[in-house]
């Protein structure tokens, strides 16, 4: 059950990230984007991607983690393309 209860969160958190990366890639501005908060999701991550290889639980929701996980490099590229927009418009 506790790991039914993961992969709905971490579904969860998965849909809202696609979103956001959308909506920082059409704004074309770094502006309110946080580079540390997403730093620090993608340690969060990280840490439970470790925490499954190292219980040896690597099923269907490692594969949640890696997608999480992608996603949120994604939108930490985009905020580096974001901020460099934002240098050219000064």
């Amino acid at each position: 059950m506790s790991e039914l209860l993961e992969t709905v969160m971490l579904i969860c958190f998965g849909l809202s990230w696609p979103v956001n990366v959308y909506r920082s890639y059409t704004s074309r501005t770094a502006r309110g984007m946080s580079p540390l908060f997403i730093l620090l999701i993608i340690i969060g991550y990280t840490a439970g991607i470790a925490a499954k290889i190292l219980s040896g639980n690597t099923g269907f929701i490692l594969a949640v983690y890696l997608i999480n996980l992608t996603v949120v490099l994604l939108d930490l590229a985009v905020y580096f393309r974001n901020r460099r927009l934002d240098r050219r418009m000064r």
